[in-house]
């Protein structure tokens, strides 16, 4: 019998995956592969770079140890073709193969490069996830607005998480409004686990510091979880010390603390290092036994069972073109201080500061610093999700664009938010340690040392007054704007297009 081909991709590191399960062990060839193409279709941080080769070469001698016949390809093999079609092929004319099991990947661009290869490839349903596409959809059809809350109840329904029979357990479904507490310094804070670079990974950081050495990003230190057993490990550190506290200040930064009580285990979730349900279980697990808070694990479990899952729903049923939607039509470039040029605003230098050492940033220093600036600076959402996607080792284009496309830069139009996520100066001020040590003045909305977030955010309020005066959430924005002296707004106006003149003209800002 002609062996079939099982495609196993970089971030598809389960053993439970579709394709696996499909296959037979006794004559099937398991086929994963380095290839510059995936290494390149953006420019990668070079964390996110060694995570994925290391992970996958720890991964190919596990099922190699279990008995799999594993055909396995190093970026630097003469023979290497570079693409994940290229090596199926290659794959296939040695082996005699003409079929192919595959677990359907997290991104437009790959699924159609399987669709149009040269071979029958069957693309199997990815069964890590929750919630199917047919799931999601038959949830999304005939919805006027697809809310992930009322999915995100949907799935806690399904699943049983935090259910009291068919009420929620806390008697609410959400508690986000106790989760927004500031941090304060705290020496005795414990971050992520670090795992020293055993030869495997060392071999890897070698080759990724010969191969992309100009690639935006700190390779080294490096100590990234790069198997399961590792990521397990992280996972029970963050429920044994960061979890109980998690909610309450998910949503603080602070200068000298990058993690706070963060998990940093969404790399690992991505990659299929973890399995997001069991995920969801452990930290239940913490509210039932009493050694973490309700409003801890529920918004943890928001978080994987409701936002993860639903940012999939979203990416997949509105297609390929979703990544390059632009409602807002924002055409400015990417200013060279999201790459380390130098910046006087604080809260950015930090946030892009920990993105180049760490390959990492918790979903507020995205969301309300980087994505903020950019939204509010017009900057052209297909840079900023290009950007997105190259920085962070979590980022695959099934879980980034929507983050990014949707809820920070509101270039759907409104398929995710229900308004554009902007604030001023202030909120970073409330929620953040930033803006004391800044050039600018948080206080100061305009004229000389006034914060570019207060006047950018009343310039982008003015500028697209025509689509949002009516949103009822927006609504007192617009009347405190109307309430301001034709002077004062002139003053404001003025200031934000010196802002964004400097910033057209790579001038520090």
């Amino acid at each position: 019998m002609v062996s079939r081909l099982v495609l196993v991709l970089g971030d598809q590191l389960s053993p439970g995956l579709s394709a696996l399960a499909e296959a037979d062990k006794a004559r099937d060839l398991v086929v994963m592969a380095e290839v510059m193409d995936e290494a390149t279709y953006v420019r990668h941080h070079p964390k996110k770079i060694a995570f994925c080769f290391a992970a996958m070469r720890k991964f190919a001698a596990r099922l190699e140890a279990e008995g799999w016949r594993v055909a396995y390809t190093r970026l630097d093999e003469d023979d290497n073709r570079q693409s994940i079609v290229g090596e199926l092929l290659r794959r296939a004319e040695a082996e005699g193969a003409d079929e192919v099991l595959a677990t359907e990947p997290g991104e437009w661009r790959l699924i159609e490069a399987l669709s149009h290869a040269p071979l029958r490839v069957r693309q199997l349903s990815d069964t890590r996830f929750i919630a199917s596409h047919a799931e999601f959809d038959a949830w999304a059809d005939g919805r006027k607005s697809l809310r992930m809350e009322y999915f995100y109840r949907e799935m806690r329904r399904k699943t049983g998480l935090l259910m009291a029979g068919d009420d929620p357990a806390g008697g609410k479904w959400n508690f986000d409004h106790e989760n927004r507490k500031p941090a304060s310094d705290d020496l005795f804070r414990k971050g992520p686990p670090r795992f020293a670079p055993d030869e495997t990974v060392d071999a890897v950081l070698d080759l990724v510091e010969k191969r992309f050495p100009d690639n935006f990003g700190r390779l080294r230190p490096f100590w990234f979880a790069t198997d399961a057993e590792q990521a397990g490990q992280a996972l029970d550190h963050f429920l044994a010390h960061a979890l109980p506290s998690f909610g309450d200040y998910q949503d603080a930064m602070l200068e000298d603390d990058r993690f706070l009580y963060h998990a940093v285990i969404s790399v690992y979730l991505n990659a299929g290092l973890l399995d997001p349900l069991e995920v969801c279980k452990r930290a239940e697990r913490e509210y039932e036994e009493g050694t973490a808070p309700i409003n801890a694990v529920e918004g943890f479990i928001r978080q994987i069972l409701g936002w993860r899952e639903y940012v999939r729903g979203i990416y997949f049923r509105e297609g390929p073109d979703y990544p390059r939607r632009n409602a807002l039509n924002h055409q400015r470039k990417l200013p060279g201080l999201y790459w380390g040029a130098e910046t006087r605003m604080n809260c950015l230098a930090h946030a892009v500061a920990q993105t180049r050492d760490e390959a990492y940033a918790h979903h507020i220093q995205r969301l309300m610093v980087t994505g903020n600036f950019a939204l509010l600076a017009g900057i052209d959402p297909a840079e900023v999700h290009d950007w997105y996607l190259s920085v962070y080792a979590d980022a695959y284009e099934w879980v980034e664009a929507p983050n990014t496309v949707g809820m920070s830069q509101f270039a759907d139009g409104g398929i995710i938010a229900s308004k554009p996520y902007v604030s001023s100066g202030n909120y970073i001020s409330k929620m953040s340690d930033y803006c004391g040590g800044c050039a600018y003045k948080v206080t100061q909305k305009t004229g000389e040392g006034a914060c570019p977030f207060n006047l950018l955010y009343w310039y982008f309020l003015d500028r697209h007054r025509a689509r949002f005066e009516g949103n009822p959430r927006m609504a007192q924005m617009y009347r405190t704007w109307d309430r301001m002296d034709a002077d004062r707004r002139r003053a404001v106006l003025d200031g934000a297009s010196d802002v964004l003149d400097r910033l057209d003209r790579g001038a520090t800002v």
